[in-house]
């Protein structure tokens, strides 16, 4: 996956729609938990077996993931205003993640690594 691409069409898309004006860091924080809300009102009332289950059912599985793309085309978008390197920051947090959730302590267990 080629993120700076990715970005770059987003970018191209807003300005050529004029739409930069909206894409404040403010805006694309609240579009980002609105299109979060939207996949989760999919879930929202199905057992766990059901949410399991969602990847059978094709027409289901679509909104599913076109809530993702939305999610990630916002993130995308916030990202590049703030002109945060999404790969860096991935890489990053999963290092620090695995020095905060230390297997001998968080293997098979829910808890926040602040219990442990």
């Amino acid at each position: 996956m080629d993120i700076t691409k990715i970005q770059q069409k987003l970018s191209e898309f807003a300005q050529e729609r004029d739409w930069e004006q909206f894409h404040s860091p403010k805006n694309l924080a609240m579009a980002l938990a609105g299109e979060s809300g939207e996949l989760l009102e999919i879930f929202q009332w199905l057992t766990e077996e059901q949410s399991k289950a969602i990847k059978e059912n094709a027409g289901e599985l679509k909104k599913v993931e076109e809530e993702l793309a939305d999610i990630f085309l916002y993130l995308l978008r916030l990202a590049t205003q703030l002109d945060i390197d999404m790969e860096k920051a991935a890489w990053d947090k999963i290092t620090l993640n695995a020095q905060k959730y230390p297997i001998e302590k968080a293997k098979g267990i829910a808890d926040k690594y602040t219990s442990f």
